[in-house]
């Protein structure tokens, strides 16, 4: 597997497993089973309430003997309802208590929304806080202390544009490690990736695949998904591989981290084994002509009438 330095004391994993959406009784099974195929890359958040199951299957493994902690990379997300200072540490406390471990490798602002603390999901404009009252570099500051505790190794964020990438470098004591972000032939942002390339911030693709469903756009006079795009199936066929094989390498040919996602062995493995196709120069630039700048997950549940937070506000570079 190809690995990237850090600090020159570890690396991490350029292919590693998501668990958003991985139910709890399916998840723990997936992860022993992604240790055993060679994954050493697991993305976590609180959110996505598995992290009890995944602590249970990564302290068997480590307990056994199957890996090392210091082999793995673990990755965890601070949910929107803990953006205040004072909710940090408790917050990242329990998600490493759940995950059975007393250090994270990296943990991400999950999304530069914020909620009240007693929030899962805002449902009313008056659960929402707006950013001026909680500025997001106040929610950085604090994970910055996490990193000095020892909680954490690195930190980073999630969903973030350049504008807000640029405030936190020139305001916070750390830049990100990285930027989590939707990535995919569908949404190539190459602005994003030249910014973060000058500024040595790593680009975390998720949602590789896109997403089964089309496009619904009104623009588009036709619409097809990506696993089922005309140029990603073609390149498939030209390579033996799967269209799935082929976004998570044209992600990783793009010098991107990726995280598919998936609960089911032989999925996994094909997953996996994606980090060996090779993709032209030439093949790449015939990829480029498919960009929609789609989103998927465009974040409109932040933005429900009344809420401090738009769309365009979420994305808008300017």
């Amino acid at each position: 597997m190809t690995h990237t330095p850090i600090d020159g004391l570890a690396t991490i994993p350029r292919l590693g497993l998501g668990t958003w959406k991985s139910k709890r009784g399916e998840v723990g099974a997936a992860i022993t089973a992604a240790l055993d195929i060679g994954y050493r890359h697991f993305d976590c958040a609180s959110i996505y309430n598995n992290e009890k199951e995944i602590g249970t299957a990564l302290s068997a493994a480590i307990s056994t003997g199957t890996v090392r902690r210091e082999q793995l990379w673990i990755s965890s997300k601070l949910w929107n309802n803990a953006h205040a200072a004072k909710h940090v540490r408790p917050a990242l406390e329990r998600t490493l208590k759940n995950l059975q471990l007393d250090h994270l490798d990296l943990y991400l602002i999950h999304w530069p929304v914020s909620f009240k603390a007693d929030i899962t999901f805002p449902k009313r404009p008056e659960q929402f806080i707006a950013a001026a009252d909680l500025p997001i570099i106040e929610t950085w500051r604090a994970m910055e202390k996490m990193v000095k505790k020892g909680l954490c190794r690195h930190i980073g964020v999630c969903n973030f544009n350049t504008r807000r990438l640029i405030e936190l470098e020139e305001n916070g004591s750390q830049k990100p490690y990285t930027n989590q972000i939707e990535l995919h032939p569908f949404l190539q942002q190459p602005q994003m990736i030249k910014y973060c390339a000058k500024s040595s911030i790593q680009l975390t693709a998720y949602s590789p695949l896109g997403s089964g469903k089309a496009p619904q756009r009104e623009d588009l006079k036709a619409t097809v998904s990506l696993l089922n795009h005309p140029k990603i199936v073609n390149l498939a066929l030209k390579k033996q591989a799967t269209p799935a094989q082929i976004l998570i390498a044209w992600a990783l040919t793009r010098q991107t981290i990726v995280i598919p996602k998936s609960i089911h062995h032989a999925r996994l493995m094909e997953n996996f084994q994606a980090q060996h196709i090779t993709i032209s120069t030439n093949e790449m630039m015939d990829l480029c002509q498919i960009d929609l700048g789609h989103r998927f997950l465009d974040g409109s549940f932040f933005a429900p009438p009344g809420s401090p937070y738009t769309v365009n506000n979420l994305w808008d570079e300017s």
